[in-house]
């Protein structure tokens, strides 16, 4: 226990350069309160005791504003930056070295029943806002970028964007947006718009070249009649 409360600890002094020194970590980081709280309700879910523990993450929620639900399996060295308002699902798994920021829900997307919540790897960044959502894994690795949708799975050394969320960069590389089974429609919209434009411009070039060709014309009939 106290092996994993020195690497909770750790883990933000990594992760956060304002952290000046242990007593302001551990008095006063929301988010590490909100895992701690969690490790208790989760040790008393696993043990049947349903209601103590939901009501101990209740009580964390109030003072954190961070739900982490006692089912949910967290591993070593999470980091929650800036919690307010995440959510954490009761059948979502969360890898080590994993880092959330502000905003993040880690959900489901109906009634089903079973594992209904996303699976994330190790070493992954969820930026401000995304929302990850089904029953799908997130590989080692990645990167979630801020206000993302995340609807399907995520290959290993993945940087995903967009609504809803598309790969945009794997193992290091440009991914080639043809290639992707996600359109992004704000992407769509801007690229057709970007088409109309240029396609009105090269109207409007040829409608003023056409205008100084007559002028051109018209000066040279009135000088021959002249």
């Amino acid at each position: 226990m106290f092996k994993k409360i020195r690497s909770d600890i750790q883990a933000v002094f990594e992760n956060d350069p304002a952290a000046r020194g242990w007593f302001e970590v551990v008095f006063t980081y929301s988010g590490l309160h909100a895992i701690w709280a969690h490790r208790i309700a989760h040790f008393l879910y696993k043990r049947r005791w349903f209601s103590f523990a939901r009501f101990i993450s209740q009580v964390s929620r109030f003072m954190t504003g961070i739900e982490i639900h006692p089912g949910a399996t967290i591993g070593n060295r999470l980091f929650i930056d800036h919690g307010m308002g995440v959510v954490i699902g009761e059948t979502c798994e969360i890898g080590d070295d994993v880092v959330i920021y502000q905003g993040v829900t880690l959900g489901g997307t109906g009634k089903e029943k079973g594992k209904r919540h996303p699976t994330i790897g190790n070493n992954v960044v969820i930026s401000s806002g995304a929302k990850v959502l089904g029953s799908f894994s997130v590989g080692d690795q990645c990167n979630i970028g801020a206000n993302s949708v995340v609807l399907k799975e995520v290959p290993s050394n993945s940087t995903v964007v967009g609504i809803p969320g598309r790969i945009v960069k794997q193992d290091g590389r440009r991914v080639d947006r043809l290639s992707q089974q996600l359109p992004d429609p704000v992407v769509d919209s801007l690229r057709s718009m970007q088409q109309e434009l240029e396609r009105l411009q090269q109207e409007i070039r040829t409608l003023q070249n056409a205008r100084e060709n007559e002028t051109v014309r018209d000066t040279i009939n009135k000088g021959s009649i002249g």
